[in-house]
């Protein structure tokens, strides 16, 4: 955090400075244009020079003349000697540590280019470029690489980096390729990706509803990569690409020149879109004027705003020209620290004689032999306004190379943590590189993992005011595109938008059917339902996504409306309603058996284990409130599995109860010795088990059934509204685990139902018979009910049906018994028990209860 901000303040400091006076640190800068010894080296690849030999009539690897001085290659080499310089002034982001530079001329040639690159492989210690099977402990002599500008240039020597894993940080490569971090692991750039680019002017010709373009490129990387893109991207957005050219760049280009624009002619296009470098693009336009064709041009970065174009004269001729520009930052004191720069130049070749013999060009180390007569009068290099707008994207590079090694380091605003002497391996600053952000003039600068910046593109168009060239900001693009349509100004009759398209639009709703081969030529057609018009431009209605349904002759989709089983609803207060009676005897039933605990009866209904078969209904009947309200994933795991759960619980008990009774029954003999085992381990462990055998059930069926974001995301969508309940699906796993509890009753009822009363005993059978037959009969009812309903009515039948089970197994197995206790509290004697709960026969004769005392308790 300390290191951003003190960026921050050094940035604010230096703005406030250039206002009042030159800084101090002025004074102390170097006159060392290409070449600065430090601590940490960076290299520089710069397109300083022109090529001025026939690469046709190489014969030698050194036959390469390069002695046309590129002003716009030097003026960006500038900037970074200014970044370098000012970092090492204010000592605040590499503090101790002074950071050198070595800057090369790549001369626009791929074969320049890498002998500059290998020497920035070369070992630290030996300045050697050795062979190693093992690079991790390689220090290289130069730690973080800025350049090149071209794509062509960065492709080439991008994978050599690569290899080595050493940051290379590009101002001006814009291919889209640089962003597969297979084939380039170590590039970063400080210009957006052409894939951007692309994106935006398919989204201005959307805009303008331009849909019948001509696509034009140059015949090499950057050119060729932003025509590619553009028809695969225009082609998803509805824009016809009535034709694409290329011109070429190694050759002479004027016969194909003609020919390119014999076709825009013959397609009728009035938008042409042109990936040009600078100077194909001006042998173009000579040619768009001498035929005068008007329309209207769109600029990629390249050359939208260079001075070979804005300085070709009658070029306001051609119509309107619009532009993207990266959306980059001024720096205010480099006009300043140039002038300083050249003024010591002048100072220092006063004093010195000049070099004898002269330098000559070809040395890569002086890679500018003419800037030895550098002065003021040469201010223009930083002041043209494609340097100006290209200045940031180097002084970022510089920045972002820095701030990486701050991190690195270990540094703060006053110290470094690791000395100078440490060794420095590409691989690891650029681990580091990878998480980096710096705040540059206010902008806080990060590399998303593909080592692209968050930097978009400001949209320029070309206005004249009384001949004078100016570049009217009529928006801006960072992720998406926004403009301000009453800026632009248009060359036609009325000002109006020209229009640029092949067929008149359709009305809403309907589509095109392509005429021929271009799809912007078409008849319109109806879309039907279930499909809906998305753009102007589609020729074929859109399917509805999932999820979405539409009626006919739609222009969208709509979501579907999900009713749910509200809490304010109808049936969810009458669900509620039966819901709470429901708790109420159950709670009744659990005071009357917790009052009479200690009794006999309590003991033959199964002891503790009434209370756990009355929580467990208690548990199931709450459980039905998770079918309110809105559901979720959670709701829908929980819902059946709860509910069968907890009424396993009390039909497991009850059905141990049943087979106590048939033990007692069939082997009375035995029956007495084992009574304290069943009724002790033994019931707790059938009850367990019953629960698992449940529980694995209910595991099997939320594993195998989906959620209900699944299903939702699976749903067949062809309705406007539907009742949104958990799917119950499996079918097979809701019918096992119900059909597990049934079968508990079944067993239940087939253990009691002949089961012999004891005489002159109360008969726990009874009760079990008739709980377990109305909870079966009310399940088997349920079964072709449910199947043939609606889904709503679904859920409502589910639970009035499990609420009538459970009011079944309430009345039948627990309100006979209440009636004895409240009402026969006489009868809840031993003699009405010890069968059942001592195993053995009462006697022969029961005593006639006397009816006096009777009448005179019950008196």
């Amino acid at each position: 955090m300390a290191a951003p901000f003190a960026l921050l303040l050094l940035c604010l400091t230096c703005s406030r400075s250039y206002s009042v006076a030159s800084p101090e640190w002025f004074n102390n800068i170097s006159t060392d244009l290409f070449d600065l010894s430090g601590d940490i080296m960076l290299g520089g690849l710069f397109p300083i020079n022109d090529i001025t030999s026939n690469l046709s009539q190489r014969r030698e690897p050194d036959n390469i003349s390069c002695e046309s001085v590129n002003n716009f290659g030097l003026g960006l080499a500038l900037v970074m000697k200014y970044a370098v310089d000012e970092i090492n002034a204010h000592q605040i982001l590499l503090p101790g540590l002074k950071l050198g530079f070595k800057i090369y001329d790549t001369c626009r040639q791929s074969a320049v280019a890498l002998k500059p690159t290998i020497s920035f492989l070369t070992e630290k210690s030996t300045n050697a470029l050795s062979v190693q099977c093992n690079y991790t402990d390689y220090e290289t002599s130069i730690s973080a690489v800025i350049g090149p500008y071209s794509s062509e240039m960065g492709s080439i020597i991008g994978k050599l980096l690569g290899f080595f894993l050493m940051p290379q940080i590009s101002f001006g490569a814009t291919s889209d390729k640089f962003s597969n971090k297979l084939l380039y692991p170590s590039f970063f750039r400080t210009v957006p990706s052409d894939k951007w680019q692309v994106e935006v002017i398919v989204l201005l010709l959307n805009e303008f509803k331009w849909n019948w373009v001509a696509i034009v490129g140059t015949e090499e990387e950057y050119g060729q990569g932003g025509v590619q893109e553009f028809s695969k991207i225009a082609e998803n957005k509805s824009v016809c690409v009535a034709y694409q050219g290329l011109i070429p760049v190694y050759t002479d280009p004027e016969a194909m020149v003609k020919t390119i624009i014999d076709n825009i002619i013959a397609t009728n296009v009035r938008v042409v879109v042109l990936f040009s470098l600078p100077e194909q693009a001006v042998i173009f336009f000579k040619e768009v004027m001498r035929r005068n064709v008007t329309g209207v041009w769109i600029a990629s970065t390249s050359w939208a705003v260079h001075y070979l174009l804005t300085s070709l004269p009658n070029i306001q001729s051609v119509g309107t020209i619009i532009g993207f520009a990266d959306d980059s930052q001024t720096l205010d004191l480099l006009t300043p620290y140039t002038q300083e720069l050249f003024t010591k130049l002048s100072e220092e070749r006063a004093r010195t004689p000049p070099p004898s013999p002269p330098p000559k060009s070809g040395n890569p180390d002086n890679p500018c032999p003419k800037c030895w007569s550098l002065s003021t009068a040469n201010i223009s290099l930083v002041e043209d306004p494609v340097v100006k707008r290209s200045a940031f994207g180097v002084y970022a590079a510089i920045y972002s190379a820095a701030q990486a090694l701050h991190n690195l380091m270990g540094c703060n605003a006053t110290a470094c943590k690791k000395a100078s002497e440490t060794k420095i391996y590409p691989w690891k600053l650029l681990e580091v590189l990878k998480s980096t952000s710096v705040e540059i003039n206010g902008k806080n600068l990060v590399f998303d993992s593909n080592g692209n910046p968050n930097i978009g593109y400001n949209v320029l168009q070309w206005v004249w005011k009384d001949s004078v060239l100016d570049f009217q900001m009529v928006g801006s693009f960072y992720k998406k595109l926004t403009i301000n349509k009453t800026l632009f100004t248009w060359h036609t009759p009325n000002s109006k938008v020209p229009e640029s398209t092949c067929s008149a639009a359709c009305e809403k709703g309907q589509v095109r059917r392509v005429k021929g081969f271009h799809s912007c030529c078409f008849d319109c057609i109806n879309c039907q339902p279930g499909t809906y018009q998305a753009n102007e431009e589609d020729i074929q209605c859109t399917k509805c996504p999932k999820g979405q349904w539409s009626l006919i002759r739609s222009t969208n989709c709509t979501e579907p409306t999900f009713d749910v089983l509200s809490w304010n609803s109808t049936e969810a207060l009458a669900m509620m309603l039966g819901g709470v009676l429901l708790l109420v005897c159950h709670g009744s039933v659990g005071v009357v058996f917790l009052k009479h605990r200690g009794t006999l009866m309590v003991k033959a209904s199964g002891g503790s284990l009434v209370f756990v078969a009355l929580l467990s209904l208690m548990g199931a009947c709450l459980c039905l409130l998770l079918f309110l309200g809105q559901p979720d994933d959670v709701v829908c795991r929980l819902q059946l599995p709860l509910i069968c759960i907890f009424q396993t619980v009390a039909l497991s008990i009850i059905l141990f109860i049943s087979l106590q009774i048939v033990y007692m029954s069939e082997f009375p003999e035995m029956a007495a010795s084992h009574l304290h085992v069943l009724r002790g381990p033994g019931s707790w462990l059938f009850l367990l088990a019953c629960c698992a055998v449940q529980a694995g059930i209910c595991g099997w069926f939320v594993q195998a059934g989906p959620s209900l974001s699944d299903y939702q995301a699976n749903m067949t969508i062809d309705f406007v509204t539907e009742f949104l309940a958990c799917p119950v699906n499996p079918l097979e796993g809701f019918a096992l685990m119900q059909g597990f509890n049934c079968a508990m009753c079944l067993a239940s009822f087939m253990c009691t139902f002949m089961a012999a009363k004891p005489p002159h005993q109360y008969n726990l059978a009874r009760d079990i018979t008739f709980s377990s037959l109305l909870y079966c009969v009310f399940w088997v009812t349920f079964i072709p009910i449910y199947i043939g309903l609606h889904v709503k009515s679904k859920s409502i039948v589910h639970v009035s049906f499990t609420l009538a089970s459970n009011f079944g197994l309430v009345a039948a197995y627990f309100f006979p018994k209440c009636h004895l206790l409240l009402k026969k509290p006489e009868l809840n004697i031993a003699e009405h028990f010890c069968t059942f709960l001592e195993g053995v026969p009462p006697a022969q004769e029961e005593p006639q209860p006397n009816p006096e005392p009777e009448q005179e308790h019950s008196s």
